[in-house]
Parts: structure tokens; C-alpha cells; sequence
């Protein structure tokens, strides 16, 4: 089930983020304005108000300074100063529509619908206090759009009540978990309820009150479709919602988190591998191999096969059916069985051909079968830091008429990444040495293949970071260091290309490219 307010489709992959900034303006229309700003630039889909017609919520003894408790006394004193004027309200709305931001406001009377009707609101939210006012949810489902109802303070059979009445008025809902304690403690949430409420309606969301932002992060993974959290700009300011809170910087950090858990969630359907996850397979896992030099006509038994790294031939689970299988090639000790060896036929290499040139990676020690075997256009010479201390001469034996690549290694000798934008100079100059030894060793391979006339080398040259991007005001030093190093390498024959895939998370220092 989804639900469409203006742009936004609801309940489909993307969670809907409310920043709830209620009466947080203390009654400073500017700082409604500022809050409103705040919220664009963190990247909530809605900022939220609330609207009063007093003399219609509350009874007229209760509007008396001496009719009612001092908690009832004490709101009413902070609503009458805290409450915006209609024509502030309707600024605000003009303002969020050209900030491209949702405006939304709950109603707490028949009279504000009415107000927020004139205003166009897209959908209307309804307060915990009022999920029993069923004369005010009706009058919303009459206008026909979307409501969005909190259900704090009320037991199941109340939310039922309410459930059954939408179902009955065919009002399109999103129902949130919330507990309304101001701020909530953590062991009175009951967040587990939402699985409750999942059995109730499909659409279901958060509203918290509790301090900091674990508990509707841990909400998002259990499936909301909407987080509501109150916003301000100090939590020490007067009034009742400023203490349940986020400022600016948590709220960012919220929306950064939300929209992180979307990505790990995926659709549940299917457990897909990784890329990353198939590269480290390939390396950690294990494979079936023989334990002996076979002969074509060998018959396999337990005798034959052992469990070694690395997971590149057939799986430990095969073996049961490896056993009782006639080999249909000769094999020498620790080759990989295959799934063609529990067949009868062998599947043997094809010969391929292209309209344009091609390639393959390859290591020292592989070339000779790929250059026997398939012949491509170009070889890929991806060299690790070890590699770079073989003698070339033992794998290359005669000149070859392909072209061929070299691909620097991203680590040397100590785990150290290549960083030729290294701040720290020692660094740099590390990778400057090794980057020479790569270029040296790719001249030294270039007696090998006489029709590449420049060989190429692909390199990471730095500039990424692990937890964040890198300020715009830094990008220009790595650069600057960048050139430097380019002028301390002895690059004659060779051409140097910079590759911008990350070994780290983020690579901004070339994410705008300058000719140097």
C-alpha cells in the first residue's frame, strides 16, 4: 500500500522525514522562518505546525486563570503567547512552497480545518490527544486528504475504534507509534508495538519524543514509513517541546542515518552477494582440489580431494557428489575441481571475437595460459606490491602481439595506500618512489610488446577519505601536491591514469578535474 502527498509517495522504499517545528518559534515568526530554512538545508520532506482556535479547544472555565490545574494553566499560558496569526501562517506556507518543502499543520478544532483548507494544506496530521476525536477526524476525511495520525496516549481497543471509523470513511492513513511524554524514557516506548499496528493498517510510522535519534533510527529498520521528531534551534528555551528536541546538527545526522538504513534494508526478497562480498569469497573462501596428480579416468575418492583457500573452483559443499565422479582430464596436486567435473561433458574455453579491442586482467603467473587459451587484444597487468619484486623475465618469454596495460597496485609494502595528494609529505614522497618502481617495471615489460608504443598505467592517485567527503577548501592543496608529485616522476614512454573508483568510501579531491 503507498500514499501520494504532493510529490511524495509513501510506504515504497523511501522513508518520509517530518521535522515537527509545532510551536518551537515561540511565537517569533522570523524564527518560524529560520527553523523552516534550517530544514531544507538538512533535508527533512516536511516541516509541521500547529494551529489553535483556543476559545473552540478548550471549555470557557477552563480559558479562566482560576478555572482549571496549574498543568492546564501552564499550557494555556505558553499557547496564548506561542500561537502564530492566521496571515503568519499563511507566509509560511508560501515560504516552504518556495523552498520546495512541504507545509503541513495539525488542526486542533473544526475551525483551524477550515483556516488550513483556505490554505491548500496537501494533507492533514492528527495530534495523539485527538486520535478519539472522531466529529474532528471526520470532518478531515471529508476534505479527502491524506491524514497522518499519531497514536500516543490511547490503548489498542482506542486505536481500533479509530482504525475501523477511517476504514469505514475510506480515508487514505499512515498510523504512528509515539508515546507523549515530553521527553519519552526509553523503557516506556514499547517500540515493538509498531509491529502491532502493522497488523492493524499497512501504513505505519514514528513520531518520538525521547532524547536523541537511536530509537527512530531502530523505528526505520522496524519498518516505518514516516519519522516525525520534533525541531528547535535550543532545547533550553522556554516552553513544553523544546526539552524531546533535536537541534539542527542531531537532526541532520538523523535524516544522514535514515537515508543509510534505507540503503541496507533493501526488499527483503532475496539474498543477493555483493560485488565486495564475491571478491572476498573468491579470497577467503575455500575450494575442493586434489590432493594428488590425477589422471584423466580416475574414478574420485575421499583419497583425492582436500579443502584449501582460495574459493575460486567448486565448492566444499559439492563434495559428497564429487565422490564416484570420473575425471575427464589429467589434473596435478591443489588444481581446482570444477562443477564441469561432476558432469560428463568438459566445458572447454571458446574463442572470442569482438569489433573492438579487448581485455583481460591478469597476473605474472596466468598469462601464459590466457595467451595460449584466448589470445585477447590487450593484457591487463595488475600488479601487486610482491609483484613487483619478481623477475619480469620468468613469466614473459618471448615478444607478444598483443597490446598490454599496467595496473599500479592501490597497497604497497605495509599496507600504505597510494597517495600521490598525501598532506603528509614523508607519505607522498613513499608513493612517488613506489609509483617510479611501477613505471620502470612498465617500461622493463615494454620489450615484451612492441606494438604499444606509449603503455599506459592505471593508478589511484589519493585524494579520498574515509568517513566523509573532503571540504571544498582543502580540494585545491591535493591538487597542488598532486602536480608536485607528477613533476618528481620520470614518466618518459609512459602515460599515467589517474582511476577515480574509491578504495575508500568517498574520493573528492578529483571529483571536479583540473588540467594541471
Amino acid at each position: 500500500m503507498t500514499l501520494k502527498i504532493g510529490t511524495h509517495k509513501i510506504g515504497e522504499g523511501r522513508v518520509f522525514v517530518i521535522a515537527e517545528i509545532g510551536n518551537n518559534h515561540n511565537g517569533c515568526f522570523e524564527r518560524a522562518i529560520q527553523l523552516v530554512d534550517l530544514a531544507v538545508e538538512m533535508g527533512a520532506d516536511c516541516v509541521k505546525f500547529q494551529m489553535r482556535n483556543l476559545e473552540e479547544v478548550y471549555r470557557q472555565r477552563s480559558l479562566r486563570k482560576d478555572g482549571e490545574d496549574l498543568g492546564t494553566e501552564y499550557v494555556l499560558d505558553l499557547l496564548r503567547r506561542f500561537e502564530l496569526s492566521v496571515e503568519e501562517h499563511r507566509k509560511l506556507s508560501l515560504h516552504c512552497k518556495q523552498k520546495r518543502i512541504l507545509y503541513l499543520c495539525t488542526p486542533w478544532d473544526a475551525s483551524s480545518v477550515e483556516v488550513l483548507e483556505e490554505l491548500g494544506v496537501l494533507a492533514y496530521k492528527v495530534a495523539s490527544a485527538d486520535l478519539t476525536n472522531l466529529p474532528l477526524i471526520e470532518k478531515l476525511c471529508d476534505t479527502g486528504k491524506p491524514l497522518i495520525l499519531s497514536t500516543g496516549m490511547s490503548p489498542r481497543k482506542e486505536v481500533q475504534i479509530t482504525v475501523e471509523f477511517l476504514n469505514k470513511k475510506k480515508a487514505q492513513f499512515i498510523l504512528l507509534h509515539c508515546n507523549s511524554t515530553y521527553p519519552a524514557p526509553l523503557h516506556d516506548i514499547q517500540l515493538k508495538w509498531m509491529q502491532q499496528l502493522h497488523q492493524m493498517h499497512d501504513l505505519v510510522g514514528y513520531s518520538g519524543h525521547e532524547r536523541g535519534i537511536a530509537v527512530t533510527l531502530a523505528a526505520v529498520a522496524l519498518g516505518a514509513c514516516v519519522v516525525e521528531r520534533h525541531f528547535t534551534l535550543d532545547r533550553t528555551m522556554e516552553g513544553p517541546d523544546h526539552a524531546a528536541s533535536l537541534d539542527h546538527s542531531e537532526f541532520k545526522r538523523l535524516i544522514e542515518g535514515v537515508r543509510e538504513i534505507e540503503q541496507a534494508l533493501g526488499d527483503g526478497q532475496e539474498r543477493q552477494v555483493s560485488q565486495g562480498e564475491m571478491i572476498n569469497r573468491e579470497n577467503l573462501g575455500k575450494s575442493l582440489v586434489a590432493a594428488t596428480s590425477l589422471s584423466k579416468g580416475t574414478v574420485i575418492t575421499a583419497q583425492h580431494i582436500k579443502v584449501r583457500s582460495p574459493g575460486q573452483g567448486l565448492s566444499p559443499q559439492y563434495y559428497e557428489k564429487l565422490l564416484g565422479c570420473t575425471l575427464h582430464h589429467d589434473i596435478n596436486e591443489e588444481d581446482f575441481f570444477y562443477l564441469s567435473d561432476l558432469n560428463d561433458k568438459r566445458i572447454e574455453p571458446k574463442n572470442y571475437s569482438f569489433q573492438r579491442p579487448w581485455g583481460v586482467p591478469v597476473r605474472y603467473h596466468d598469462f601464459q595460459e590466457y595467451q595460449e587459451r584466448i589470445q585477447p587484444d590487450i593484457f591487463e597487468f595488475h600488479l601487486s606490491y610482491s609483484d613487483m619484486d619478481l623477475d619480469v623475465a620468468k613469466y614473459l618469454e618471448k615478444t607478444y602481439s598483443s597490446g598490454f596495460v599496467v595496473h599500479a597496485p592501490e597497497l604497497f609494502s605495509g599496507s600504505r595506500l597510494m597517495d600521490l595528494a598525501a598532506q603528509d609529505d614523508s607519505y607522498r614522497l613513499q608513493s612517488v618512489q613506489e609509483t617510479q618502481r611501477v613505471i620502470d617495471i612498465t617500461r622493463d615489460l615494454k620489450r615484451y610488446f612492441p606494438k604499444t608504443k606509449r603503455p599506459m598505467i592505471v593508478a589511484n592517485i589519493g585524494g579520498f577519505t574515509m568517513d566523509e567527503p573532503l571540504p571544498a577548501s582543502a580540494i585545491q592543496g591535493y591538487y597542488e601536491r598532486f602536480a608536485k608529485s607528477l613533476t618528481e616522476l620520470d614518466m618518459e614512454g609512459v602515460e599515467l591514469i589517474p582511476q577515480t573508483m574509491a578504495i575508500l568510501r568517498y574520493r573528492t579531491a578529483h571529483a571536479n578535474p583540473m588540467h594541471q
